[in-house]
């Protein structure tokens, strides 16, 4: 069976350590100004220090040069190409063409990957990206699984193909999005959307015989979120990819939690893994059930099964998981007291799941003791207060470095 690559997100240094921590292949990143995550929290010496630490682990990063990009932005463009040559990350994501042209020639060395932004729906625009210097294309979310075979079956034997599988879906045609800089003067093609397809509205009817006159259409206290869709999903269908012989399998999220991350690359990794190793026995259900666990919206598989699927937006605007939050971080382990870096209230008798890389079952336990973290202080509870507040606890197992707590709500 043909080695597969897992490819995370990460906005961040330390959330690229994560991924890799729960079994990534790969992550991709990018600067918060030339990438379509204006707010992800990495500059150039993160990206740097991301790239090499990848690559000293046996890694793979790709960087993110996916604007695009109005003239003033090639200057900026340029010098990146430039660092990029350097640092020889194992590709660079862009769809814009001036941007692939200047990439060519400012770092020759580096492998093209074509974004999803330049929606790439045919084996035509495969080959036009091949014939043009492309290593890897990354296909548009909207297409449906016989478009895909067709594309394997067809392609140039050495032009490595992509998918999303996982997280969400941008309201437009794969991401080609003007809605945000219309209500908010803010581009999604510069990096800098804010979502407008996730916010509730109001709605009103006008007859047309008298202008001017709005009925509200009742909806409920919040409106409606009448352009937001659910999040993609396709593990149940993760065989069906896995035997097509897609080369790597993308997790959408930069500007995702850390918990996010490590419990959907874990949950990915394990049914990857365990499907290559037992084919005949693959149960899609124990990975929906923790990828459940961690779900802000509703479950989608898009086009993949049925160009007239309907099952894809989500009108209530739903945007957290009622059921389960962010713990903490383990910072440090210690038989007694380990060190825990907390994301939400913890309190004793509050009900914890530590997600163990590599395995799918995460160890549940209840918290029995708390303490203040510099008095060393019995307490029964602490919020974060800063970023980085931290407590310690007794954990039931020995836990490494980051491993991440889930908190049951």
């Amino acid at each position: 069976m043909k080695e597969i690559e897992l490819l995370a997100p990460a906005g961040s240094f330390e959330k690229a350590k994560i991924a890799f921590l729960y079994g990534a292949d790969a992550v991709y990143c990018g600067t918060s100004s030339l990438s379509l995550r204006a707010r992800a929290d990495m500059d150039e010496g993160d990206l740097e220090k991301t790239i090499k630490y990848a690559h000293k682990i046996n890694k793979k990063v790709y960087v993110t040069l996916n604007i695009f990009a109005w003239d003033d932005k090639y200057e900026e463009i340029i010098e990146m190409a430039k660092k990029l040559e350097e640092l020889k990350p194992d590709g660079i994501i862009a769809a814009d063409v001036g941007v692939i042209e200047t990439i060519k020639r400012y770092a020759p060395s580096v492998p093209i990957n074509i974004s999803t932004q330049a929606n790439i729906i045919s084996l035509q625009d495969c080959n036009f990206w091949y014939k043009n210097g492309a290593k890897r294309v990354i296909m548009a979310r909207e297409m449906n699984k016989e478009q895909l075979k067709y594309i394997m079956e067809n392609k140039p034997k050495d032009l490595e193909v992509e998918i999303f599988i996982h997280g969400a879906i941008c309201f437009a045609f794969s991401g080609r999005c003007f809605l945000s800089d219309f209500l908010s003067c803010r581009s999604a093609n510069l990096g800098d959307c804010v979502q407008s397809c996730r916010w509730s509205y109001n709605l009103y009817a006008e007859e047309k015989n008298n202008p001017g006159e709005y009925m509200p259409i009742e909806t409920d206290e919040y409106g409606t979120s009448i352009f937001s869709s659910k999040d993609l999903c396709l593990i149940k269908e993760l065989p069906e990819i896995i035997n097509m012989g897609i080369d790597s399998l993308k997790i959408e999220g930069r500007l995702k939690t850390e918990y996010y991350i490590a419990s959907v690359i874990n949950t990915y990794r394990a049914a990857i893994d365990d499907y290559e190793n037992e084919p005949e026995n693959y149960d899609y259900t124990k990975y929906l059930k923790e990828l459940e666990k961690v779900k802000t919206r509703g479950l989608t598989t898009f086009y993949f099964n049925d160009r007239n699927n309907k099952d894809i937006q989500e009108y209530g605007g739903r945007q957290y998981n009622e059921n389960y939050e962010f713990g903490g971080k383990v910072i440090e382990y210690n038989k007694e007291k380990s060190v825990i870096e907390i994301k939400n209230k913890l309190q004793v008798e509050d009900v914890l799941e530590i997600i163990i890389p590599g395995q799918i079952e995460p160890y549940i336990f209840k918290i029995e003791h708390l303490w203040d973290v510099e008095t060393d202080e019995e307490i029964n509870s602490i919020s974060p207060g800063v970023k980085g507040q931290m407590v310690k606890m007794q954990l039931p197992i020995e836990c490494k470095q980051d491993w991440i707590l889930r908190r049951k709500k």
